[in-house]
């Protein structure tokens, strides 16, 4: 099995067809998700990003349907359906059903997809400047993950495909360093892990703060700071923490050749213990 989705009680393999021009999400954009992982029999942190979820919702001016518990339970109800050994993304949402400008909150939508989409290896990937800048908090719902978000982040990537990489920085609008087109960034100099301060340009992500307290814990000095355009070019690592790999190192940036790094590899050694405290199946 490839995919479940569900909506309204109910589970399909086959991709439902639930929205339409006059769907407020659909020519609006009110839709918010959340994305989780089940590998290794584990869905580490699923519980924050259900909530968060429920966070985002309102903040797009949603109503949720669902508590994150509920929600939570969905998540689990769905992946258990699938092989142990599945390596999966679990993305719930919510989006707006009617609506003018103002989304009717009433008529929010909830619908879930748990699908197979296996965990990348620790290799790395290559990431270039990019010309795309992260919006500040009056400027875009950066309190939300949301989709309408993603419509840059989706340029920022594309352009930096042209150029030959994998993904691209990008800064804010006062010039500092963002985050990536989609992960928090983070370098490493000196033997101190360096991530930007939040300012409301970028979500705080779930994966960066669980690896702020594992590296801490594990005695390893971690700073939020600004960080500007060099301190990226000087690094002695720059890595990233999100979702859909947890922890990727950067082996390429821009002209630099870069080998994954031991504050890298250590938060990531870290990451996949930790898991270990959040298994799906009980038997």
């Amino acid at each position: 099995m490839e995919q479940l989705i569900y909506f309204d009680g109910e589970w399909y393999q086959e991709n439902p067809k639930l929205i339409g021009p006059m769907n407020h999400a659909f020519w609006m954009a009110s839709t918010v998700f959340d994305g989780a992982r089940v590998f290794d029999g584990c869905a580490p942190d699923l519980d924050r990003h259900c909530q968060r979820l429920i966070h985002s919702a309102k903040a797009m001016m949603l109503e949720p349907t669902k508590t994150a518990e509920e929600v939570m339970d969905l998540c689990l109800e769905g992946a258990r359906q699938f092989p142990k050994d599945s390596e999966l993304y679990v993305r719930p949402m919510f989006y707006g059903g009617d609506g003018f400008i103002v989304v009717d909150p009433a008529t929010t939508q909830f619908t879930l997809a748990i699908y197979q989409n296996p965990m990348p290896d620790f290799a790395g990937f290559s990431a270039c400047w990019s010309s795309r800048r992260r919006p500040a908090r009056d400027m875009a719902p950066t309190d939300a993950k949301a989709s309408c978000l993603y419509a840059n982040s989706g340029r920022a990537v594309k352009e930096a495909m042209d150029r030959g990489f994998d993904n691209a920085v990008m800064l804010d609008a006062n010039g500092n360093v963002a985050e990536f087109a989609s992960a928090n960034i983070w370098i490493a100099k000196d033997g101190v892990a360096k991530t930007p301060a939040v300012t409301g340009a970028f979500l705080n992500g779930i994966t960066r703060q669980t690896i702020i307290g594992l590296l801490r814990d594990d005695g390893i000095e971690v700073e939020q700071v600004t960080l500007s355009p060099d301190d990226i070019n000087d690094a002695d690592e720059i890595f990233n923490t999100g979702n859909f790999g947890k922890v990727m190192p950067v082996v390429k940036f821009e002209d630099r050749d870069l080998q994954p790094g031991p504050i890298a590899t250590r938060a990531r050694e870290l990451y996949w213990e930790y898991a270990k405290q959040f298994p799906v199946f009980t038997n």
